[in-house]
């Protein structure tokens, strides 16, 4: 039997009324929320640790496996067979192109469930990890390794991606093998409610980015910027990144689909093959095939879904709403920030609407550049940033209290923003005190 990754897939193709269909058919009317975390491990010297070596990435893969028992994903490549996600219990763990392992996590109807799985998996690679040269970093951006020397991870879309986003983006290397961020995923009621809540999210993304702003330092040196890694994303590829000009003003799933059919793409997969699409749109691909050989191919609903994944903008929403703006920090804020927007866009989404109206302006691209510079020390939209964010977590709490939710989960976000400063600050600090891994690396641990 082939490696799952390269099974033949058996689905209708595509029309545009099929996909109108299925986008409008992804709503729940419950309040779920999942987690994604992002994690580089690095030696004690701060060199990445690689796929091949002999405790490295696909190691670290193959004790999860065995201790959680979940299925491997095998993809076959110029290496040969190898194991590049696991997946079980409505959740998985994969590799971003550097070997940076993240969980993406079940959903979970309340916070305490949330919170409980993320510290499981923490205190599992903790365990795996002992006796090792491994340190899990707390950190937006692997502070040492000269992001030439990290090698790519053998996923085939990846060797596409390495081929094709450096013409567009001259940082997309760095996006690739250096960051790490965390995620959240937020349900909707219907199409109305999608609107709204992408409205919030994707207005406030600046102040979510200055927030949880946590690298500052980038091959060995501070880089000026609180979050290397939001600038890193700027100049990675506007066509799939930042703030979509065709959703911004209004949502609506239509404009949605729109948007990603007329995004270049990256691959694609026809007869489960990686092969390079050179820029065609979706839309293209539906009216005229993509040909491999003699074969013309047309997209699949798994095609459209694939394409999905290759969009980045600060809020993605797919069967779920995706906020992905926030650099990895502490497991603490990390919970905090899912915490945060649990709280806004559950309990509290009028308030946070009234927020965004009362407060946002301008073109978001340059608030997103001064989160990313400033932090939390600055402005955004003319006013501080750090008042800004006192004013938004309060939202927040208010928004939990309503829903029962634990509102001690937010605590360590807002004892931050009471101090006027993003995390990235402490860890300009502690560069400056000594910059040598030894030093260092204790500061930004997982």
């Amino acid at each position: 039997m082939p490696p799952a990754d390269l099974s033949p897939t058996t689905e209708p193709t595509l029309t545009l009324a099929s996909l109108s269909a299925r986008q409008g058919s992804y709503a729940s009317k419950n309040r779920w929320i999942g987690g994604e975390y992002e994690r580089s491990v690095v030696r004690g010297d701060g060199r990445s640790v690689g796929y091949f070596e002999p405790d490295g990435i696909g190691w670290i893969l193959g004790q999860l496996q065995e201790r959680l028992g979940w299925a491997p994903y095998v993809e076959r490549t110029a290496q040969g067979d190898n194991v590049i996600a696991l997946e079980g219990e409505m959740a998985s763990i994969t590799l971003e192109p550097g070997g940076q392992v993240e969980l993406s996590g079940r959903p979970f109807a309340t916070l305490m469930g949330l919170d409980a799985e993320v510290r499981r998996n923490r205190a599992m690679l903790w365990d795996l990890s002992r006796g090792k040269d491994h340190n899990w970093l707390a950190i937006g951006l692997t502070p040492y390794t000269r992001i030439d020397d990290i090698a790519y991870v053998p996923k085939g879309r990846y060797a596409i991606m390495r081929e094709y986003l450096p013409k567009v983006g001259p940082l997309a290397p760095f996006m690739m093998k250096g960051t790490t961020s965390v995620q959240a995923n937020f349900d909707y009621a219907d199409e109305a409610d999608c609107a709204r809540k992408f409205k919030a999210s994707l207005a406030l993304g600046p102040l979510n980015t200055a927030m949880f702003a946590n690298s500052p330092v980038a091959e060995g040196k501070l880089t000026g910027w609180r979050s290397y890694r939001a600038y890193v994303w700027t100049q990675t590829d506007p066509a799939r990144t930042g703030f979509p000009a065709a959703v911004r003003e209004q949502y609506t799933h239509q404009r949605w689909i729109d948007y990603l059919l007329d995004t270049p793409m990256m691959f694609v997969k026809p007869g489960g093959a990686w092969t390079p699409a050179n820029g065609r749109t979706f839309r293209s691909w539906m009216a005229e095939g993509f040909s491999v050989g003699d074969v013309v191919h047309f997209p699949t609903m798994s095609d459209w879904e694939l394409h999905q994944t290759s969009v980045f903008p600060e809020v993605r929403v797919k069967r779920t709403i995706e906020i992905r703006g926030a650099d990895l920090c502490s497991i603490d804020l990390c919970v905090a920030f899912c915490a945060l927007w649990y709280g806004l866009l559950y309990g509290a989404l009028d308030e946070t609407l009234a927020f965004a109206d009362a407060n946002v302006k301008g073109d978001p691209m340059l608030a997103q550049l001064s989160a990313g510079r400033d932090g939390l020390s600055g402005q955004l939209w003319g006013t501080s940033a750090a008042g800004l964010a006192q004013d938004l977590v309060g939202i927040a709490e208010r928004g939990l209290r309503a829903l029962g939710e634990q509102v001690d989960l937010l605590t360590p976000l807002k004892d931050q923003v009471a101090t006027g400063e993003s995390p990235a600050d402490r860890l300009i600090r502690a560069w400056e005190r000594d910059p040598r891994p030894a030093a260092f690396l204790p500061e930004c641990a997982y």
